[in-house]
C-alpha cells in the first residue's frame, strides 16, 4: 500500500472565482493505515479504503456525505483503481445538503467559542442543535485536547465547511455516457433520506451499471444510526464478491 504523506489544496472565494496560487497550502493527510502482522506475509487482495465524509475523520470513519461522492468521482475517473464500490447515502448528482447541516456547524461553532473542558458540556450546547444522542455522540468524536491544553477544540475546519456548504452537494460529471464504472457497486441508502431518491435510480444505473441497491431504515447517518446492519449489508456483498 502507499503512504500518502501530504495533499496540496487551494482555497476559493467562491465557487467561480479564479484559482489564486496564492492561495494553495500544503496539509497533512488525516489517515490510519492498518497494515497485517509481518507473520501473515504479503497482503494478497486489494486495501479496503475508507473515505469519511462532511463531519468525519480518521478517528471515527462514520460519516458520509462528500467520501461517497469522492469515491465514487475516483471509480468513474480511474476505473482500474478501484475493484468494487459502496457509496452510502449518496448519488452522483447535485445535491443540495440538508439544512441539519448548517444547523450542526453553528453548534460546533459555539463549541469552539465556549472554551469548554468536557464532552458533557459540548452535549449539552449540541442538545440545542441536535435531538438525537447518536448523532450528537457522532459530532462529538471530532472534539480532542491539544497537548498541553486543558481545552477541547474541534479536529475539523468549522469555518472552512461553513462557508463552502452551499457547494458541497455538487457532483462533477454529469454526462453518464462519458464515463461509467463497471465494477461491483452496492450503494447503501436510508430509506428515511431523500439523498438517494428513486428518480435518481437510472442515472445512478447509467454511471454503476452493476449496481446493488440496499435499504436501511433510518436517516442519512446511516453508519451511526443502524451499525449492525450496514456492516450485514456490507459483509453479506462482500462475501459475494467472493463466490464470484
Amino acid at each position: 500500500m502507499t503512504r500518502v504523506a501530504s495533499l496540496t489544496i487551494c482555497r476559493r472565494r467562491c465557487a467561480n472565482a479564479p484559482l489564486n496560487i496564492q492561495q494553495r497550502r500544503l496539509l497533512s493527510l488525516a489517515y490510519a493505515l492498518h497494515e497485517p502482522t509481518p507473520s501473515l506475509g504479503k497482503p494478497k487482495e486489494n486495501p479496503l479504503m475508507i473515505l469519511h465524509g462532511l463531519f468525519g475523520s480518521k478517528q471515527n470513519h462514520r460519516s458520509i456525505s462528500k467520501g461517497a461522492k469522492v469515491a465514487m468521482t475516483v471509480a468513474l475517473r480511474s476505473s482500474g483503481l478501484v475493484g468494487a464500490l459502496i457509496p452510502v447515502d449518496n448519488a452522483p448528482v447535485d445535491a443540495v445538503l440538508k439544512s441539519d447541516f448548517g444547523r450542526y456547524l453553528e453548534g460546533m461553532r459555539e463549541i469552539e467559542s465556549a472554551g469548554i473542558k468536557k464532552q458533557v458540556e459540548a452535549d449539552h450546547i449540541l442538545s440545542r442543535y441536535e435531538d438525537a444522542l447518536a448523532i450528537r455522540q457522532f459530532l462529538m468524536t471530532n472534539l480532542v485536547k491539544a497537548p498541553g491544553s486543558d481545552f477541547l477544540s474541534l479536529r475539523i475546519p468549522v469555518q472552512t465547511l461553513a462557508s463552502s456548504l452551499g457547494n458541497m452537494g455538487d457532483f462533477p460529471f454529469r454526462n453518464p455516457s462519458e464515463a461509467n464504472y463497471t465494477g461491483p457497486t452496492l450503494f447503501v441508502r436510508g430509506t428515511q433520506s431523500h439523498y438517494i431518491a428513486d428518480d435518481v435510480l437510472p442515472v445512478i444505473g447509467q454511471f454503476f451499471p452493476r449496481f446493488l441497491l440496499h435499504g436501511i431504515d433510518c436517516g442519512h447517518w446511516v453508519i451511526s444510526e443502524r451499525p449492525e446492519a450496514f456492516r450485514q449489508a456490507v459483509v453479506s456483498f462482500l462475501r459475494d464478491l467472493g463466490n464470484e
